[in-house]
This record gives C-alpha cells, sequence and structure tokens, in this order.
C-alpha cells in the first residue's frame, strides 16, 4: 500500500488515501515518486470534461523518481536510478505503431497512466502517490543534468511540444507561431529556438511578452491585436496551438504560409470549429499530435539536457493541490506546478476542491 491524492467524484476535494500497487512481475519496476507535475489535462480529467472518467480517481502522468525495485527480467534499468514516467503504462507491443516506437497509437488501445483500465482489468492509478510499479518499456532514465523537479513536466508537456516540432521538421529558417505561453506553450518556444526555428508566441493579453522573449521567441502578440496580425497573414510555416479552448481557428490558419500547418495540442471538449476555405485557401493543413512514443521521450530528454532546457516550475505541497488546480484554471501558474510528493505522508486531510467546472486557460 502506498499513500495518495484522490479525488472520490467529480468536483469533489482531494482526499488522502492509500492505494495499492500491484506485486512486482518480470518485467516490472518499482519507483518511488519524488515529483509529479499538474498538467492540464488533469483538470479535465477530475472534472469529466471529456467524459468517461472513472472515480476514485488518482491523477498524475508527469512522474520523476528513484527505482526502489525490479523484475527478474528488467535490464534497461537498476535500483537506484533516476527515471519518469509520462503518460503511458503499457501497450500491446505487437501492432504496427508499438513495433515503430509509436505506443501512443497502439491499436490495442495503450493503457494510459491513470484513468484508465490496464490490461489486466484494473484500473491504473497516476502519479499523486508515493509509489508506483510500471512495465520497463515505459520507464525512461533521467540526464544528470535535469533535476528530478524538473524533469516531471517534461514527460507530458515536453514531449507533447517536442513531438510535432521533429514531425514537422522544424530547423533553421521554420517560421513558427506557439499559441498560448502555458505549461505546453513556453516549453514548445525553448525547444524550437534550440532547433534554430523562428519562434513567435500569441497569447491573449501582452502580460508574457516580457517572459517569451527571456525563453527565446523574437515577438509576442495579443490575440486581439487585429493589426499585428494582419501584418503577419501568410507569414508561419508551423502553428502549435496548445490553448484547450476559445482560439478562433480561422484566424490561425489565416496565419499560415501556403502548405503550411496549424497543429493543435490542446483538448477542448467542444468542437473546433473551421471554414473550408480558410484551408482550401494557401492549401493549409489542420492537423493534431499527441505526447510520443517512449524512444522519442528519451530523445526529448536528452535534447533538453543537452541544451539546457528546463521548464519553469513551482514546487508545491500535497496540501496545496486543490488550490494550485485553482490557479491553473486562472492562468497564474508561471509555468508548471509540480508536487513534491514526500509532503504526502504527513498530510491528514486535503479541504482545497479539484477546480470544479474552472476552464483551463493559455496551455
Amino acid at each position: 500500500m502506498t499513500p495518495a491524492l484522490s479525488v472520490p467524484a467529480v468536483g469533489a476535494p482531494f482526499e488522502r488515501t492509500m492505494i495499492e500497487r500491484r506485486d512486482l512481475g518480470g518485467h516490472d519496476v518499482m519507483i518511488e515518486i519524488h515529483f509529479c507535475g499538474i498538467c492540464h489535462s488533469d483538470l479535465h480529467q477530475v472534472n469529466d470534461e471529456w467524459g468517461g472518467a472513472l472515480f476514485p480517481m488518482v491523477p498524475g502522468h508527469e512522474i520523476a523518481g528513484v527505482v526502489t525495485a525490479v523484475g527478474d527480467s528488467v535490464r534497461s534499468v537498476a535500483v537506484g536510478d533516476r527515471v519518469g514516467v509520462g503518460c503511458l503504462v503499457d501497450s500491446c507491443g505487437e501492432c504496427r505503431h508499438c513495433l515503430a516506437g509509436e505506443e501512443q497509437h497502439c491499436l490495442a488501445p495503450a493503457v494510459p497512466t491513470y484513468n484508465g483500465v490496464g490490461y489486466d482489468g484494473e484500473p491504473t492509478y497516476g502519479g499523486y502517490s508515493r509509489h508506483i510499479v510500471v512495465r520497463d518499456r515505459f520507464v525512461v532514465h533521467i540526464p544528470a543534468a535535469i533535476e528530478l523537479a524538473d524533469a516531471a513536466p517534461l514527460l507530458c508537456a515536453g514531449i507533447t511540444t517536442f513531438a510535432p516540432l521533429r514531425r514537422w521538421q522544424v530547423g533553421e529558417g521554420t517560421r513558427l507561431l506557439v499559441v498560448g505561453l502555458g505549461g505546453l506553450g513556453h516549453l514548445a518556444v525553448k525547444i524550437a529556438c534550440a532547433m534554430g526555428a523562428e519562434v513567435s508566441v500569441l497569447s491573449r493579453t501582452l502580460a508574457k511578452r516580457a517572459d517569451s522573449v527571456r525563453f527565446g521567441a523574437s515577438r509576442c502578440l495579443a490575440s486581439d491585436d487585429s493589426d499585428a496580425l494582419g501584418q503577419l497573414a501568410g507569414h508561419f510555416d508551423l502553428i502549435l496551438n496548445t490553448v484547450s479552448g476559445g482560439t478562433d481557428i480561422d484566424q490561425l490558419l489565416g496565419l499560415l504560409a501556403v502548405d503550411g500547418t496549424l497543429v493543435t495540442l490542446g483538448a477542448p471538449p467542444q468542437p473546433l470549429q473551421v471554414s473550408p476555405f480558410a484551408l482550401i485557401v494557401g492549401r493549409r493543413s489542420l492537423a493534431g499530435s499527441v505526447i510520443g512514443g517512449i524512444a522519442a521521450t528519451q530523445q526529448m530528454l536528452d535534447f533538453c539536457a543537452e541544451h539546457g532546457i528546463l521548464p519553469e516550475t513551482e514546487v508545491i505541497s500535497a496540501a496545496d493541490v486543490g488550490e494550485a488546480y485553482a490557479r491553473v484554471a486562472r492562468g497564474e501558474v508561471r509555468y508548471r506546478s509540480v508536487i513534491d510528493l514526500a509532503t504526502i505522508a504527513d498530510q491528514a486531510a486535503l479541504a482545497a476542491p479539484a477546480a470544479e467546472g474552472l476552464a483551463v486557460l493559455d496551455g
């Protein structure tokens, strides 16, 4: 048994509970979790905004910790290794996508780290807990240059932005627009700049202009500045939309050059509205992207270590998770809250609500 933060029902407060992790199998790894990031999708899940939420729920898929035990057949990690776990904890390993190293597209499908059901029929519980048991194929090594608290957000926010930047071959001369300077967006700026792109940021206001420049962007635009946006019509090769709602898709498509692509990363519960002419004119594309495979996640971590790319984090206590959710929903976090799981053992009760019904803004 291990302590965890659980949401018993939609809108209910977080509460400290004890959950049982499975016994180690031959290919299993037990990890003592040191830090877990709070991802915007956690808010969607605890509020059941996407439907199908399973309660009680232990959120968390940005997990960083240390290996404490391994199964008899594990060779890829050893006790004492600094490791991470992202959004997935299992896949079939046999379909064409798994064999191609893209487990996120597993046809079985893949098993999410939390709010899912494993192939054994048991529910999965995430990283807002002290320990987790994961198949060895889904454990990545955290480079020595990255502290565990900094590594946690990279396991979702990092790979979610790294994967499309690699997929659309961002490099020297690429004109990139990042929509939303939040948990995803600020890492997209840092990673794309390290790849050599010319990066711009589009946000609701100019309040984050100084930060966007500090992260490497050449310009920051406000979404209601029609004059500035008009001057950039047809300018960008690629747009990453990290916002979880409230964006004008036609407006964004109008900023793309011929053959440009708008990639949506945020996942609002409402359908996107798009005019066919916004795609037809300029032969533009609207695409989506979801995390990346395990090999790509390791590549992302190594890339970030090599280029000194770290997320902007604020470490919080387990007792402050409810308030952190409310701050994420209000767009106040700069730029990722990370839970120190060493504090969970001392929390007898947690009174803050799980941010019922709050909308997520700016990536």
